[in-house]
């Protein structure tokens, strides 16, 4: 324990010399709108053992608490003349967060009047997480307190609890069990594993606590895995008026088939490490980022937090990984999540690279790194996977978004290195998909392989479950992309001196554009839809059984394809509340179609990356009002949510205030770059 007379925090230092940073000037509330999972910096982290958490601090029936979905919870309690305050409603003033970075957070508390918390959760690798418990005594009078840290198991399984001759520390084993999903693909990961929960304050008590002994503190079983067991860290302070204690935790894990001396020596090692550090390093990075003039405070906060999401999924070099990449989420960890990159996830470095050039070209390499002879991509490209999901004799790749991210990344970061090397990769790739996504050599393509993951759109998609599996149309979605990916291999090849190559490029897009309008357009309805691959109508079981409104339709305004007259007509059905002028966005599938469900999966909801694609389209067509405006109804829903539980999500509804199925989503960030592009638009 390290007791001190009262001085000014680290917090208050922080703010003191970098008052131009916005994350470590916060004050928010439960009530604000801020990202509240953390996982550590990039260069600290381990695929195998990864460990992440999220801050619960904003259910009133709950404690602060860094909670895993399967890698058990780190709390704190605190006695007060026999009184104990837990949950956030016990609390004198709640939690108010006053630093939040992605790998660390400061807030804030007042369990007992004039009784003064700051915590601070850093983790600090993926094996490692710091707790710094700082306590002072503001009252007139001499306070006896008891801090109460203790670790509560959730998913995973513990076994072989010691309490060494030490008395203020605990080792136990741990079991996370891979998900079917990992077994499947033969995803490597530490399923059990060694930890330490120590106390650097040596008076510390350690105890075990369980459901059956009917203590008092029974209260702190509180957990949607119903623990049956509590590691205690008890710690009595005697506080005199105006004075200050410091006590840090730690909570550190390794798999057990390495030496337990290694995982010793690492924590004493952080006995003494200035936290002010981290923050430090991450205002760095941060100030990377775009400015901007927000008129909204709770925009501002959603935009920083935006990045954190995105920063906090990289990972280092790794198996296979000769460049860093990323995952989907840290916490809650899901097996397919961790699997790598696709090409749809990676429309989420077009707001990455302003913050890390370097790190967001580098993922792109993964692709260019894992690519074949013949230009093919894998569907999922990890460290640990090349998957390629062979189905029908064909492989099956990914959307094809690869050349238009490679140019609008070297967009932002002008690096014609980076631009020379995703042109020839790009090139190959796309010649690969077209000879193979071509069948019947019309100058359209089909989705192949396993058409629906290829696809994006993977479930409850009204064409694939009422009219038939995608190979069997022209795809209007994939012939647009494509046209963006000639579009972009024409610029990368004119920057790169390629004269030839670039007009080369530029033909087969007008010759795209000329089939797409020609092909996929209908006058009647105004829209475009997908047509049966023989006969190119509307027709492919029952008469204009395709012609079912998508969102797919408003593509061909992204990828620059359409003349003015057919951008208005796209613009009646953009407009109609009854077809895709929702509350929240322009939802999958138009709200006038029997099958369109709010929070369903492709049939309804609102997908922040598709948003971005309709968003820049309406841009390039001069729609500012209407760009900015689906912006507006866009963020709303991620703010509201924000609010709720702290994490963005995989999707959001588009009519009420809700997300759905998974949460703490690596391509919602692109939100960030939706705010920079409507910055720029209200600047200009």
């Amino acid at each position: 324990m390290r007791k001190i007379l009262f001085i000014i925090s680290f917090l208050v230092f922080c703010i003191v010399i970098n008052s131009q940073q916005y994350l470590s000037n916060l004050n928010a509330s439960s009530n604000d709108p801020i990202y509240t999972t953390y996982a550590a910096s990039i260069e600290r982290s381990d695929y195998k053992i990864d460990q992440a958490y999220h801050l619960l601090w904003y259910d009133d029936e709950r404690g602060i608490e860094f909670t895993s979905k399967d890698g058990g919870d780190i709390c704190i309690a605190f006695i007060k003349d026999s009184i104990l305050c837990y949950s956030i409603s016990q609390f004198y003033s709640k939690p108010i967060i006053k630093t939040s970075y992605s790998d660390i957070v400061v807030l804030t508390a007042e369990p007992f009047k004039e009784i003064k918390v700051e915590l601070i959760f850093n983790v600090y690798s993926s094996g490692i997480l710091i707790q710094d418990i700082t306590v002072s005594n503001q009252s007139s009078f001499d306070e006896d307190l008891e801090i109460i840290t203790f670790f509560r198991p959730t998913e995973g399984k513990i076994s072989n609890v010691i309490i060494p001759d030490s008395t203020n520390s605990f080792t136990f084993d741990l079991k996370k069990s891979r998900d079917s999903w990992m077994d499947e693909h033969d995803i490597p990961y530490d399923e059990n594993l060694f930890n330490i929960y120590e106390s650097f304050d040596e008076n510390a008590v350690c105890k075990i606590f369980t459901k059956a002994g009917e203590s008092f503190l029974d209260e702190l079983f509180v957990s949607s895995a119903d623990s049956d067991i509590i590691l205690v860290l008890n710690h009595k302070v005697e506080l005199s008026k105006n004075e200050l204690v410091s006590i840090r935790v730690i909570r550190a894990l390794q798999s057990t088939s390495i030496d337990k001396k290694e995982l010793r020596s690492n924590v004493d090692l952080l006995e003494n490490i200035d936290l002010s550090d981290v923050v430090n390093k991450n205002e760095y990075l941060y100030s990377k980022i775009p400015s901007i003039d927000f008129e909204l405070s709770e925009h501002e906060m959603v935009y920083y937090s935006a990045y954190s999401l995105i920063r906090q999924c990289m990972m280092p070099p790794e198996g296979e990984a000769g460049y860093n990449y990323y995952v989907f989420s840290r916490e809650p960890k899901w097996g397919w999540g961790y699997g790598g990159q696709v090409f749809h996830e990676s429309l989420v470095m077009l707001a990455y690279a302003f913050m890390d050039p370097i790190g967001a070209m580098n993922s792109q390499r993964i692709y260019m790194e894992r690519q074949w002879d013949n230009g093919y991509i894998n569907y999922r490209t990890g460290p640990y996977l090349n998957e390629s999901i062979k189905y029908d004799d064909e492989f099956t790749s990914s959307a094809p978004w690869f050349n238009y991210q490679n140019y609008e990344i070297y967009k932002i970061t002008g690096d014609i290195d980076f631009l020379e090397e995703a042109y020839y990769s790009g090139k190959k790739f796309y010649k690969y998909y077209v000879s193979n996504r071509d069948k019947d050599n019309d100058g359209l393509c089909e989705w192949g392989a396993h058409a629906v993951l290829e696809c994006v759109r993977d479930a409850r998609v009204a064409v694939w479950d009422r009219v038939g599996w995608p190979s069997n149309f022209e795809a209007v979605d994939q012939n647009s992309m494509l046209i963006m990916e000639e579009k972009s291999l024409a610029e990368m090849a004119e920057i790169l001196n390629l004269t030839e190559e670039s007009k080369m490029w530029k033909d087969e897009a007008e010759n795209r554009t000329k089939l797409l309008n020609e092909t996929f357009w209908d006058d009647e309805s105004g829209f475009f839809y997908h047509v049966d691959k023989e006969s190119h109508n509307f027709t492919h079981n029952e008469k204009d059984d395709l012609k079912i409104k998508e969102i797919i339709g408003f593509l061909p305004l992204w990828a620059n394809a359409v003349d003015s007259a057919t951008a208005v007509s796209l613009l009646k059905h953009f407009k109609n509340p009854d077809e895709f002028n929702r509350k929240f966005g322009i939802p999958t599938l138009s709200a006038d179609d029997p099958y369109y469900n709010p929070i369903g999966y492709w049939n309804g909801p609102i997908w922040i990356q598709w948003q971005y694609l309709v968003f820049r389209g309406l841009i390039d067509y001069g729609y500012y009002d209407e760009a900015i405006d689906l912006f507006n109804r866009v963020i709303d829903n991620i703010i509201n949510q924000l609010k709720v539980d702290h994490n963005f999500w995989e999707f959001y509804s588009s009519d009420d205030y809700q997300a759905g199925w998974n949460k703490t989503y690596i391509w919602t960030g692109i939100i960030a770059r939706m705010m920079i592009d409507v910055s720029k638009l209200k600047t200009n």
